[in-house]
């Protein structure tokens, strides 16, 4: 039996072990990642999937700015290898989304996959650039929900930190947009 929960202090080192076996090393160079230095994860939207009293998924929330409205973003999402697909992690969106709409935040984006995210409500923010974000992504794989009605398409602009918590790099800091290889 799964129980989802909130995640407490002492889930610091299994959750930060999930992460890693999840995504690896190369997950701090995403921009989903650099969007997150220096800003703290909302405690109340932070939840965590246990079986047998173990720690098997998480998944976190973080505060952003859309063009001057705030929503929030989603991930990362991590399920133990060996127990994919067998409904944990849209468990726990199910019950963090709930909770997130309880709590009166409007709208969620991440940049995934459609068809796994799609499961709970995600779709392609369209048209495609009318919400960006800085560096390298893919803004295909850019999808968002709307937990109050309409909230979504009221968005457009550029997403950015929503507040800074703690002291970051300089050369971290700036995320401005990547332009353009010219032509050689």
């Amino acid at each position: 039996m799964t129980i989802y929960r909130l995640e407490r202090q002492e889930d610091a080192g299994a959750i930060d072990a999930l992460v890693a076996q999840g995504f690896g090393p190369g997950r701090f160079a995403k921009t989903a990642y650099r969007l997150r230095e220096g800003v703290k994860h909302l405690p109340e939207l932070a939840f965590v999937a246990e079986r047998e009293g173990e720690l098997v998924a998480t998944v976190r929330y973080w505060p952003i700015d859309v063009g001057g409205a705030p929503a929030l973003m989603l991930g990362p999402l991590a399920v133990r290898n060996e127990l994919r697909g067998q409904g944990i992690g849209i468990g726990l969106m199910e019950r963090s989304l709930n909770e997130a709409r309880t709590l009166g935040h409007r709208a969620v984006l991440l940049v995934g996959d459609e068809p796994y995210y799609g499961r709970v409500g995600f779709t392609a923010v369209k048209p495609n650039g009318r919400i960006t974000m800085p560096g390298p992504v893919d803004l295909n794989r850019l999808l968002g929900l709307a937990l109050v009605e309409g909230a979504l398409d009221q968005m457009a602009g550029a997403i950015r930190r929503a507040r800074l918590d703690e002291p970051i790099a300089a050369s971290s800091a700036p995320l401005a947009p990547l332009a353009m290889p010219t032509k050689q």
